[in-house]
C-alpha cells in the first residue's frame, strides 16, 4: 500500500496528540500549512477528531493514535 503525502500528513498530526490524557486537545490555526489544514478536516470527516480544526480525538482517533504511535516508536528505536 502506497502511503500518500496526504495520509503523511494525517499520521503526523496524529502523533502529535497526548495520549496521557482526553482532556487536551489540538487547534489547527488558520495560518497552519494547507496541508495540515486539510489533513485535520479529513481527520474530522473520518470521525477521529471531534472538530474541523482539531480538538479533542474521539474514541476511534484515540485507538488509531494508539496505533500510530507505538508504530512510530518501534520503527525509530535502534
Amino acid at each position: 500500500m502506497p502511503i500518500s503525502s496526504d495520509l503523511v500528513d494525517e499520521l503526523a498530526i496524529l502523533a502529535r496528540y497526548n495520549l496521557s490524557t482526553t482532556q487536551e486537545g489540538i487547534k489547527v490555526h488558520h495560518t497552519a500549512s494547507p496541508e495540515t489544514i486539510a489533513a485535520i478536516k479529513r481527520l474530522h470527516e473520518k470521525d477521529l477528531v471531534t472538530q474541523d480544526d482539531g480538538g479533542y480525538l474521539t474514541a476511534l482517533g484515540i485507538e488509531t493514535a494508539e496505533h500510530i504511535q507505538k508504530a512510530l516508536t518501534i520503527l525509530t528505536s535502534k
